[in-house]
């Protein structure tokens, strides 16, 4: 896989970013590249989810007749299409499972549950994201820790047999 060196991300361009850290040997193919779990654009992602959470929290309290129903599951529909389109092939996979489509006119319990189920998909891919983070920036100190140590012991060899006393100085 061709890498290319970081780039300043233009306004408008989507960016691709990983959605659960995957160990790299650097042995990986083509195929499960195109399979990782990746979101082109989190921006989009953030403003979807945004609404939809506040458009269940707004008709949560409210009772909806047969017009107001077919809006809310035409926005529904569409803002599963939307994100569709910044997921990648396994993330949409599970997303169809998770978030199947609603009738022409659901009613309201149905369509409360069906955007309940999205938003606690939502929610969990945000918990994935962080928690990769986390894993990310856990292992990259580790390194850093490592590299340090490394370093400190080729300024002073003796440090590493064993011996915690503080080296004799010219002036100890």
């Amino acid at each position: 896989m061709d890498e290319q060196p970081d780039q300043p991300v233009q306004p408008g361009e989507p960016q691709v970013m990983p959605a659960v850290p995957v160990p790299t040997d650097g042995a990986e193919t083509d195929e499960q590249a195109a399979n990782r779990e990746t979101i082109a654009e989190p921006a989009k992602l953030l403003r979807i989810a945004s609404m939809v959470r506040e458009l269940q929290e707004e008709t949560r309290q409210a009772t909806l007749d047969e017009p107001g129903r077919r809006r809310l599951a035409d926005v529904y529909t569409r803002a599963v299409g939307e994100l569709h389109d910044v997921l990648s092939d396994d993330l949409r996979h599970e997303l169809g499972h998770l978030a199947p489509p609603v009738d022409e006119v659901p009613s309201e319990s149905e369509l409360r549950v069906a955007q309940a189920q999205l938003v606690g998909w939502l929610e969990g891919l945000f918990h994935g994201i962080q928690a990769a983070m986390f894993a990310q920036q856990a292992a990259a100190k580790a390194q850093f820790d490592e590299l340090r140590r490394r370093g400190l012991m080729a300024q002073n060899p003796q440090a590493g047999d064993g011996d915690t006393s503080p080296p004799g100085g010219q002036y100890l």
